[in-house]
C-alpha cells in the first residue's frame, strides 16, 4: 500500500510536471472508483491546475479550486505519462481506473488485484471527503511533545497506534514495522506506557525512516514506476531473513489480511511473538 513517502513522492511529481497544465479530460474507466456525484467529474474539464498536496495517505490535485482526492488503497498507484493515449481507456478492461488527461501528458490512476478499493472524490473542498476530516497529525509534523501528547493514557499496543489514521496519519503497515524495528520498540509494547527515552527514539526513528523513503522515492520518479519500497526496508516483508542490524531471524505475526515482522533480539529482548494478533509473548 502507498504511504506517507510514496505519495508525498507522487504529489511533488503532479507539483513538478501538472500544475500550470489544463484538464483537457477526465475518462472514468471504473464507476466505482467515484465516491461523490455532484459535482460530476466533468466539472474538472478546462480547469488548471494549481496545486498537488498531500493529507496523510491521500492525494490531492486542486484544480483552480475544485479539487480531485483519491486514495490509492493497497493496491492503486498514480501513473504519469509524457505521451498520454489520446484513446479513452476502455471501461472494465485492465487496471486503468480513471485517466486525467492534461493536454497529450497527464496520468492514470489504476488498480491491481480482485480486490477494487481504490476511491475518488470530486469537491469543491478536502473537508468534504470523510476520511480527511477525520485523520490525525500527519507523522512529519510531529515534535517530540506532539508524539508525547498522543500516547499519553494511550492503551493500545505501538503498532496499532502508529497505523490508526486518526489518531497519526501517513504510517501504514510497512513503515511501521521500520519505525518500531530502528527504536528498537516491540509492536505490542503498550503506547501509553513508554518513558521518555523510549518516546523520543520512536519520534526520531519516525522522522528519518520517513524522510529517507521520501527522498528515495523523488529519486526513483516514482510517477513513472511501480511503486517500490523493498529496497530501503530492513525488517518489513523480510520474515525468515537476517536482520541487517544484529544478524537474528526476522519473524513475523499474521493476523486478518496482513502481517508484521519484526527482530526479536531488536525488539523484544529475544522473545517471539505468539503468532495471535492478541497473544502476549511467549514464555
Amino acid at each position: 500500500m502507498p504511504e506517507l513517502p510514496e505519495v508525498e513522492a507522487l504529489a511533488q511529481h503532479l507539483r513538478d510536471h501538472a500544475v500550470g497544465r489544463t484538464v483537457v479530460r477526465v475518462d472514468v474507466a471504473s464507476m466505482s472508483v467515484l465516491k461523490t456525484a455532484s459535482p460530476p467529474w466533468t466539472e474538472l474539464h478546462g480547469r488548471e491546475v494549481t496545486g498537488a498536496v498531500r493529507h496523510g495517505k491521500y492525494l490531492d490535485l486542486d484544480c483552480a479550486g475544485l479539487h480531485l482526492v483519491c486514495h490509492l488503497a493497497r493496491a492503486g498507484w498514480l501513473r504519469w505519462s509524457d505521451n498520454l493515449s489520446p484513446a479513452p481507456p476502455k471501461p472494465g478492461k485492465g487496471p486503468i481506473a480513471l485517466r486525467v488527461n492534461l493536454g497529450g501528458v497527464g496520468f492514470d490512476l489504476t488498480e491491481a488485484g480482485t480486490q477494487k478499493k481504490l476511491a475518488v472524490w470530486v469537491v469543491a473542498s478536502p473537508d468534504e471527503v470523510p476520511r480527511l476530516a477525520k485523520l490525525g497529525p500527519d507523522a512529519l509534523s510531529l515534535d517530540v511533545g506532539g508524539l508525547t501528547e498522543i500516547l499519553a493514557g494511550r492503551t493500545e499496543r505501538l503498532k496499532t497506534l502508529l497505523t490508526d489514521q486518526s489518531t497519526l496519519a501517513g504510517v501504514g503497515n510497512a513503515y511501521s514495522d521500520e519505525i518500531l524495528h530502528a527504536a528498537k520498540l516491540s509492536p505490542f509494547a503498550t503506547a501509553g506506557k513508554l518513558d521518555a527515552a523510549a518516546v523520543e527514539r520512536l519520534h526520531d526513528s519516525m522522522q528519518e525512516i520517513l524522510r529517507d523513503a521520501v527522498a528515495r522515492s523523488l529519486e526513483q520518479d516514482a510517477a513513472r514506476l511501480k511503486a517500490e519500497k523493498r529496497s530501503g526496508l530492513r525488517v518489513h516483508g523480510r520474515t525468515g531473513m537476517p536482520c541487517p542490524v544484529c544478524g537474528d531471524t526476522v519473524r513475523e505475526v499474521s493476523f486478518a489480511d496482513r502481517s508484521m515482522q519484526y527482530c526479536p533480539t531488536c525488539q523484544t529482548g529475544g522473545k517471539q511473538l505468539a503468532d495471535r494478533r492478541l497473544s502476549r509473548l511467549l514464555k
